[in-house]
């Protein structure tokens, strides 16, 4: 009977080992958000042309990296002063990139595009990867990254990218 019990025993401690060590893998990787002072990570995404455009590539420039989806109602309700401040800054050390995350972007972009056109580049974030390197969870965000590649500004939610104030802020940005 004793030897039973420890075959029993030796079994059942064996067996949750054995179910143990086959459990799916519950660890999740945290990205932290960017936040203003951190260094903007680099990454490299196709525009609506098909051209890889790369953040390291603009380095000496001050970019707005702006993050959106075609569903979104803030995200579309911005696009208009988006489109007058990068007119207002053509020909300034100034580029604006408006990267969207949507899964089937590449069907739903154009169209959009179509029915509001912009002057901006557009990129392709289909896959989320750049979306959770910057921990975006809103829509729409946009950073301000400073001519040396710091983040000077994260912004959540629409605002009106054309008013005097930020025209100004970003003239100065420019100039150094």
């Amino acid at each position: 009977m004793r030897y039973l019990v420890l075959i029993v025993l030796l079994v059942l401690v064996g067996g949750g080992v054995y179910i143990y060590s086959n459990l799916p893998s519950t660890t999740t990787v945290v990205t932290m958000a960017v936040v203003a002072g951190d260094v903007a990570p680099d990454f490299q995404l196709e525009d609506t042309k098909g051209n890889r455009v790369s953040l390291s590539d603009l380095r000496g420039k001050v970019v707005m990296v702006n993050f959106w989806a075609a569903w979104c109602p803030p995200c579309k309700e911005e696009m208009p002063s988006m489109e007058k401040l990068n007119k207002i800054m053509a020909g300034e050390d100034f580029v604006m990139l408006a990267i969207n995350t949507e899964k089937d972007g590449r069907s739903t972009v154009p169209v959009f595009l179509k029915n509001n056109p912009h002057d901006f580049t557009v990129l392709y974030d289909d896959k989320g990867t750049v979306q959770q390197q910057y921990g975006v969870y809103r829509f729409p965000e946009s950073f301000i990254i400073r001519k040396d590649g710091t983040v000077d500004k994260k912004v959540i939610g629409a605002i009106d990218w054309a008013s005097q104030k930020t025209i100004a802020y970003f003239k100065e940005l420019v100039k150094g």
